[in-house]
């Protein structure tokens, strides 16, 4: 074993509660605590990946500029390589009882310094998706209420408002946040499930086929922007671990919680995408063409009403929201342990005597998501064209980056310390889910401009200044959390020895 890797050993019982003294003079480890279940978990990261906004939205893009009736497939392989993804991750999730996630897994497997980088790089990832949906979310907001009651505001005053809200709901327990988000998640299931079926039930536009599914269908257009698409709808499923510290018996609720989530949206991204290609069946192209902003608005329309149409509009709302409150309460949970690791100021890492909660790191989130907000408002940005497709790119490419480095940790922390955990589970599925994560991040990093809108005259992506300016950017997080890591060793050893062991938010 080198001398930068962690070697824990398994463990059938659920970390202490409270105050635990570590071993080096100036680290507390201080604990969140809490009871959630598998189903709670769920709600939390499922509510992240907006399953709704990602059918209304994510899904068109993927049809319009990538494989068109064939995108539903591309849903179903995005799914089965986060799969392998996530056989990896839940085995170790009962070798390392820690609640880092990322960070604390690639620090395991591929060293501190590693671990250090991936943790900087998950805070660019979650702090861009949030923030990108906030710009999203508050000119969708405004518009709506512009047209229900004529009242009009600027997008940034609807963004604020909603970032002190979540910033209300992120400051007490976790439990809060779940109840909120599980009400939401039921409530956007739901309307889409009913309009999958009503589509069905009334035979589609012209007959129920499977078209989407067939190898000519699938291999059209431009399947890898299809996928690149597909890939980003699935960002926050991976975040259970986060949630250890305040999981019911977390070596089997993270694992199945994990599972579960992966399934659930790959199962429901599938069904409702195929569908809605039903709902217009031949004409399902030129729809997409014409109408792919207002889709599944048009869509319910057809099949369900002004009503429905109604209700899908105020459930998209809602679902942006929900995925904004969830990241949030990811974030804050980074941070703390980040916190516990010497990574962050001691500060961030207390818990609040009443709400259980990270309180501290919640208010720097709030303030981080007010500071950008009023940054990007100062700017002159665009809330969708710039503010929300520029920053949701930079967190597809960065999330998959990570998922790979988190592929090799657990092969390599396997293979290291020889742990009897199977052929299967050490490295065929997370070798397998490697070569995919892979060949997704080649696909994603050809096409980043696309992902900014970075194009030529022409409208051809191109690698121009903004594209490059991105990728430095992201590319300068890891590399701040490699120079921490090692100045860290160089000038507080005993610190740096514990960085990995002390992540136990």
């Amino acid at each position: 074993m080198s001398a930068d890797s962690a070697a824990p050993t398994p463990t059938g019982a659920a970390a202490p509660s409270g105050t635990e003294p570590d071993s080096s003079p100036d680290v507390t480890v201080r604990r969140l605590t809490g009871n959630l279940g598998v189903g709670a978990i769920v709600f939390m990261v499922v509510a992240a990946a907006a399953p709704l906004t990602v059918i209304g939205g994510g899904f068109p893009l993927a049809a319009l500029l990538g494989n068109g009736a064939g995108a539903p497939t591309m849903f179903a392989i995005s799914g089965a390589i986060l799969l392998l993804f996530a056989v990896g991750l839940s085995a170790m999730s009962r070798y390392v009882p820690r609640p880092g996630a990322f960070f604390t897994y690639v620090g395991y497997g591929l060293g501190r310094p590693a671990g250090v980088a991936a943790a900087w790089l998950a805070i660019l990832t979650y702090t861009a998706v949030q923030v990108a949906v906030y710009g999203f979310l508050g000119m969708t907001l405004g518009d709506w209420v512009a047209h229900v009651t004529g009242l009009t505001l600027p997008w940034w005053a609807w963004s604020l408002a909603l970032v002190a809200i979540v910033g209300f709901l992120g400051y007490h327990h976790v439990d809060l946040s779940a109840k909120v988000l599980g009400v939401l998640l039921i409530a956007e299931v739901a309307i889409v499930v009913i309009l999958a079926v009503v589509i069905l039930a009334q035979g589609g536009n012209d007959g129920i086929r499977f078209d989407s599914f067939s190898p000519d269908v699938v291999t059209s257009g431009a399947p890898a922007l299809a996928l690149m698409f597909c890939m980003a709808g699935f960002i926050g499923f991976e975040s259970t671990a986060i949630f250890r510290d305040e999981a019911r018996e977390p070596e089997r609720t993270i694992p199945r919680a994990t599972y579960a989530a992966v399934i659930s949206i790959a199962v429901f991204y599938t069904f409702s995408s195929w569908a809605l290609v039903q709902g217009w069946g031949s004409e399902f192209d030129a729809q997409i063409a014409s109408d792919y902003e207002g889709f599944i608005v048009t869509t319910a329309q057809n099949y369900m009403g002004a009503v429905g149409a109604e209700v899908v509009n105020i459930l998209l709302i809602t679902s942006l929201f929900a995925c904004v409150l969830s990241f949030h309460n990811v974030l804050t949970r980074y941070q703390h342990s980040m916190s516990n690791a010497g990574l962050l100021p001691k500060a961030v890492g207390k818990v609040h005597d009443k709400h259980h909660s990270p309180h501290l790191s919640s208010l720097i989130q709030t303030a981080t998501a007010l500071v950008l907000v009023i940054g990007f408002t100062v700017a002159g940005l665009d809330p969708y064209l710039q503010v929300f497709t520029w920053f949701s790119g930079v967190a597809t490419f960065a999330i998959v980056v990570l998922m790979a480095l988190t592929c090799l940790a657990v092969i390599v922390y396997f293979a290291r310390n020889r742990v009897a955990v199977g052929a299967w589970r050490s490295w065929i599925a997370p070798g397998i889910g490697l070569l995919g994560l892979l060949a997704v991040t080649v696909i994603l990093f050809d096409n980043f401009p696309l992902l900014l809108g970075d194009v030529d005259v022409d409208g051809n992506p191109q690698f121009g200044a903004l594209t490059i300016g991105f990728l430095i950017m992201i590319a300068a997080f890891p590399v701040v959390g490699g120079a921490q890591a090692l100045t860290m060793r160089s000038t507080r050893p005993e610190r740096y020895a514990k960085v990995i062991d002390t992540i136990s938010g």
